[in-house]
């Protein structure tokens, strides 16, 4: 039952972060949406509102960058597999009905200097991020200069796009720059992977079934 009581601590935190940010959530918002008493608020997080800000946070970034590892890991083609996560982040918008984007940015645009184990948290969250896409391209072929900037042009362009998207409640601006930053990508890859990803999209293009 305790147990219980410190899950629906956690999930209630996790949306209300996403949805309000480090200064909007409060306390009793917390304990509210999870309907937890307040003794088992610090019973279950000692350090209060921070410690378990700070747990939720963790969770949210070893749950994205798992996720991200995953989805470069599964495709060879640094290109096609950025394309994917650019759909993933769409279908996640659409899903949500545009209410929720990224775990962290709320956090972040927060600036929370005052908790530095939390912006220390987010700092090294978007840092594993960009490091998990320059290593894909790294491996791929692309020099590590030009894939560190690739890397941060997928990331940043992400985290922009969810805004954009939940401001229209249209995931067309998501999926209009996945095309574009496949293509660029693509063209940084050397000429080998280049014929190699052309001849990929020529094959799933035969196998497309008629619309």
């Amino acid at each position: 039952m305790a147990n219980d009581t410190r899950i629906r601590m956690i999930e209630a935190t996790a949306l209300l972060l996403r949805q309000r940010g480090y200064h909007g959530t409060s306390l009793n918002d917390i304990l509210s949406a999870s309907g937890a008493p307040r003794g088992s608020l610090y019973f279950h997080f000692p350090g209060g509102k921070d410690q378990l800000v700070i747990e939720v946070t963790r969770d949210s970034v070893d749950k994205v960058t798992r996720w991200l590892g995953e989805e470069l890991v599964a495709e060879k083609d640094p290109a096609v597999a950025v394309h994917h996560i650019y759909q993933s982040v769409a279908r996640m918008l659409e899903d949500n009905q545009f209410t929720l984007g990224c775990p962290i940015a709320p956090v972040v645009l927060d600036s929370p200097a005052d908790v530095p184990e939390l912006a220390e948290l987010c700092r090294s969250a978007f840092e594993q991020w960009v490091g998990l896409l320059q290593a894909a391209f790294v491996r791929a072929g692309v020099p590590e200069r030009r894939a560190r900037a690739l890397a941060l042009l997928v990331e940043s362009s992400l985290e922009g796009l969810m805004v954009i998207a939940r401001a229209s409640r249209d995931r067309a601006p998501v999926l209009a720059v996945a095309d574009e930053v496949a293509a660029l990508i693509e063209g940084a890859l050397p000429a080998k992977e280049v014929a190699v990803t052309a001849h990929r999209r020529q094959r799933r293009s035969r196998s497309a079934p008629a619309k």
